[in-house]
C-alpha cells in the first residue's frame, strides 16, 4: 500500500502562493514588493485551478510561483530595502528631537542599492540585452519629452534626455536606421544594431499633459532599471565601435538648444599608436610562458611584411615555412581584442608556380568586408544631398533621420545653435518646408542659378524615400501640394496580411473582367425569340459560339394581320440588323479553334467588325480563366477540409476549441484582406477611368 499524501502537500497548492502570503513571508510592504518584482522580472502566474491553488477558496487574487518568492528572499536589494526602512525610522526620530548633527550623519550614510548584478542575472549575454531594449528606449524617449512634475524628479528626466541623445548619436554614427513611420501616436523608428532589429516610438515635441491616473511609482521603478540596462548596453556599443563613453557634453551648446549636437563623439585612443596610447588589450602568454600584448603582435606582423618583401626581391624560396613557424611560436593565439583592426591577408608566391602576388585574384576577408551591400547603399541614401530645414519643420526629428542616412543638414538660428551652414549656402540641394504657398510674394534681388536649382519638398518626402530605399521624385511632395498616402513600412500582422504596396495577383484580369461586365450591362436586354430561333441557338451553343442578331424589346401584342411578316422586312432593315449583330461566346470552350473559326466566318457574313469579334474572344478567355481558378480553389478546399476533419478528430476538446477560435480569427482577417483588396481594385479602376477621360 502506498503512502498517503496529505492535503496541500502536492499540486497547485504546493507550487503557487498568493500575493498576500508572499508579502507576509518577505516582510515587505506592497510598494516594496512591487518594486522588487519589477526589478527581478517576476510576474504573476495563472494556476491550472485557482480553487485548488488557494486551498479551496475561489476568491480573485494574484498568484506567484513559490520558487520565485524563495528566490526573492535571498536578493541583496531586499536587504537594502530593509536597511532603508530602519534608516527612515532613525532619521524621523532624529528630526523630531532636533538632533541636526545626528540627522546629517544619517543622511550621509543613506543606504543605496545597485542593480548591476540584476542586469547580469536577467541578461546573461550582450545579445539578450540588445534584444530587450525596445521598451527601455520607448520609456526613456518619453521621459526626455516630459516636463518636471511633483511625481517625476528633475534628475530622472535629465538622465532620460542624456540616454536618448547617446542612442541617437550611436545610430547616426553607425547609420543603423532602417525604417521610419509618422503616425498619430508618435514616430516609429526601426534600426539594426548588433544583428538585432530594434523598434521604438518617440512622441512629438509638444507640451505633454501629465495624467493623474498613472501610478508614477511603478513607472519610475521601470525607469530605474532601464537606465541601468541602457548604461550597460551603450558602454558595450560605444567601446566596440572605438568611441569614448559617455560622450562629452558641451554645456554652452546644450543651453543654446543644440540638441544632439551638444554631444561630441570622440574616438578611443589606439593601444597600438606610436604616440604612447594607453594599452587596453589583454595580454596572453605563449608556450614559453612569456606575456605577449597587442604591440608584440603588431611588431610581428610588420616583421612578416618585411620578410615577405625581402623574399620577393631575392626570389622564391622553399624555406618559407620555417619563419612562419617561428612567428607562430612567438605570438600564439592572441585574443580578439589584441588583434589590430588593420590586419589583412598577405599573399606569398607559390613555390611551384612563382608569380606576382599583387596580381592574385584571391578574395580576402578584408576585401569581402568592404564590398558594397544593399544595406550600405541604403545607409548612404542622402550622402549626395545638402538639406536645409526651414523654421516651421521639426528640426530634431529631421536632423536625426537625415544624418542617419549620410546627408548634410542645416537649420536657421531660431531652431537652435550649431548649424554647419546657413540658408545662403550655394551647396544646398533641398529645402524642407512645411507651410502653404503664399500668393503675391515677390522675390527681392537677384537669384543665383544654384538657388534656382533648389528643390522645395515637404517632410514626408524624406520618410517615404527612406522606406522605399531610394530617392523618390520630388514633384508629388512639392510645396503646398496634396501629399500621397503615407503607408506604414511595418507588417505587424505577419505573413498573409494585406500589404498595400504589394501588387495584387491577377489585378489586370480582374479589371478586364469588370470592364467586360460593365459593357454587358450597357447592352439592351434581349427579348425572347420564337421556337425556331431557340432551336438554332441551341445548335450554335453546342459549338459554344453564338452569332445572334439583336432583337427589339418585347412590345404589346398587335392585332393579327393578313400581311406576311416576310414582306414587311426590306433589304435595308436586314443590313442594319446585320451591322448591329452581336457575338456571344461560351466560356467553356473558348480555346476551341474550330468553333472560333466557324464563328468568325459567320460574323463576316453578318458584317460584324473584327475588333468586336476579338473583344468577344477576349472576354470569353478571361471568364474561362476565372472559372478555372474558382474550380481549383474548390478542389483544394475540399481536399484540405477532409484532411482537416481527420486531424481534428485526434484533438481533445480543449485544443479543438482553441483551433476553432484560431480559424475564426483567420477567417476574419481573410475577409478584411479581401475587402481591402476590393477597395484597391475599385480605386485603380477609378484612376484609370479618370485618366482615359
Amino acid at each position: 500500500m502506498g503512502q498517503l499524501i496529505k492535503k496541500g502537500k502536492q499540486g497547485p497548492s504546493k507550487n503557487y502562493i498568493t500575493r498576500k502570503k508572499a508579502i507576509r513571508k518577505l516582510q515587505l510592504t506592497l510598494n516594496d514588493f512591487r518594486r522588487l518584482c519589477i526589478l527581478k522580472g517576476i510576474v504573476p502566474r495563472e494556476p491550472p485551478s485557482r480553487k485548488k491553488a488557494n486551498h479551496g477558496n475561489s476568491k480573485a487574487t494574484s498568484f506567484y510561483y513559490i520558487k520565485d518568492i524563495n528566490y526573492l528572499a535571498h536578493e541583496p536589494v531586499l536587504q537594502k530595502l530593509r536597511q532603508h526602512k530602519t534608516f527612515m525610522k532613525k532619521l524621523t526620530k532624529a528630526l523630531g528631537r532636533s538632533e541636526w548633527s545626528r540627522a546629517k550623519g544619517l543622511e550621509e550614510n543613506r543606504p543605496v542599492y545597485k542593480l548591476d548584478h540584476i542586469v547580469k542575472e536577467r541578461y546573461p549575454t550582450f545579445i539578450d540585452a540588445v534584444r530587450d531594449i525596445d521598451d527601455a528606449l520607448c520609456l526613456v524617449f518619453l521621459g526626455a519629452n516630459l516636463t518636471s512634475h511633483e511625481y517625476i524628479p528633475k534628475e530622472g528626466l535629465e538622465d532620460c534626455a542624456r540616454l536618448a541623445a547617446e542612442w541617437q548619436l550611436f545610430v547616426m554614427h553607425t547609420r543603423a536606421l532602417r525604417k521610419v513611420f509618422l503616425s498619430i501616436k508618435g514616430i516609429y523608428y526601426q534600426a539594426e544594431v548588433a544583428g538585432q532589429t530594434i523598434t521604438w516610438v518617440v512622441p512629438y515635441q509638444f507640451t505633454q499633459k501629465i495624467p493623474i491616473d498613472v501610478d508614477w511609482r511603478v513607472m519610475l521603478t521601470f525607469l530605474e532599471f532601464y537606465k541601468t540596462l541602457l548604461g550597460f548596453v551603450f558602454y558595450k556599443l560605444y567601446t566596440d565601435t572605438a568611441l569614448v563613453y559617455p560622450p562629452p557634453l558641451d554645456v554652452k551648446k546644450d543651453e543654446a538648444a543644440g540638441g544632439v549636437d551638444a554631444y561630441t563623439l570622440e574616438h578611443a585612443p589606439d593601444p597600438n599608436a606610436a604616440d604612447g596610447g594607453v594599452t587596453t588589450a589583454k595580454k596572453v602568454s605563449n608556450a614559453r610562458g612569456r606575456m605577449i600584448s597587442g604591440k608584440d603582435v603588431s611588431k610581428t606582423i610588420k616583421t612578416l611584411e618585411a620578410d615577405g618583401n625581402a623574399d620577393e626581391e631575392a626570389g622564391p624560396t622553399h624555406d618559407t615555412a620555417e619563419p612562419l613557424a617561428t612567428a607562430a611560436a612567438v605570438a600564439t593565439t592572441p585574443s580578439d581584442d589584441a588583434l589590430p583592426s588593420t590586419e589583412e591577408f598577405i599573399a606569398h608566391p607559390s613555390s611551384s608556380t612563382p608569380s606576382d602576388p599583387n596580381e592574385s585574384n584571391l578574395m580576402t576577408l578584408h576585401t569581402l568586408s568592404h564590398l558594397p551591400t544593399a544595406s550600405s547603399t541604403a545607409a548612404n541614401l542622402f550622402s549626395a544631398y545638402t538639406i536645409y530645414i526651414s523654421r516651421e519643420s521639426p528640426r530634431h526629428i529631421l536632423e536625426f533621420i537625415i544624418r542617419s542616412f549620410g546627408g548634410k543638414v542645416g537649420w536657421p538660428a531660431t531652431a537652435g545653435s550649431g548649424s554647419p551652414f546657413d540658408e545662403d549656402d550655394e551647396s544646398i540641394t533641398h529645402i524642407v518646408i512645411d507651410r502653404p504657398v503664399v500668393d503675391g510674394v515677390a522675390v527681392v534681388g537677384e537669384v543665383s542659378d544654384a538657388k534656382r536649382r533648389r528643390k522645395y519638398v515637404q517632410p514626408q518626402w524624406i520618410v517615404d524615400s527612406i522606406n522605399a530605399g531610394k530617392v523618390l521624385v520630388e514633384e508629388p511632395y512639392g510645396r503646398g501640394k496634396i501629399l500621397p498616402p503615407h503607408l506604414s513600412p511595418f507588417n505587424a500582422e505577419g505573413e498573409g496580411a494585406y500589404d498595400p504596396l504589394a501588387a495584387l495577383p491577377g489585378l489586370e484580369d480582374t479589371l478586364e473582367e469588370q470592364a467586360a461586365a460593365d459593357e454587358e450591362d450597357e447592352v439592351e436586354d434581349v427579348s425572347d425569340v420564337d421556337e425556331g430561333e431557340d432551336e438554332e441557338m441551341e445548335e450554335d451553343e453546342e459549338e459554344d459560339i453564338v452569332i445572334a442578331p439583336p432583337t427589339k424589346k418585347a412590345k404589346a401584342p398587335s392585332p393579327p394581320s393578313r400581311v406576311s411578316p416576310s414582306k414587311k422586312s426590306t433589304k435595308s432593315d436586314q443590313k442594319e440588323a446585320n451591322k448591329k449583330a452581336k457575338v456571344r461566346i461560351d466560356a467553356k470552350h473558348a480555346a476551341n479553334e474550330d468553333a472560333i473559326r466557324k464563328a468568325e466566318l459567320a460574323a463576316e457574313r453578318l458584317g460584324i467588325e473584327p475588333a468586336e469579334f476579338d473583344d468577344a474572344i477576349k472576354k470569353a478567355a478571361l471568364k474561362s480563366r476565372k472559372d478555372e481558378r474558382q474550380k481549383e480553389v474548390v478542389v483544394k478546399s475540399g481536399e484540405g477540409a477532409s484532411e482537416e476533419n481527420m486531424a481534428k478528430m485526434l484533438l481533445n476538446n480543449k485544443k479543438r476549441k482553441l483551433y476553432a477560435r484560431m480559424k475564426t480569427v483567420q477567417a476574419r482577417k481573410g475577409s478584411e484582406k479581401q475587402l481591402l483588396e476590393q477597395k484597391k481594385i475599385a480605386l485603380v479602376k477609378k484612376q484609370r477611368k479618370d485618366a482615359r477621360a
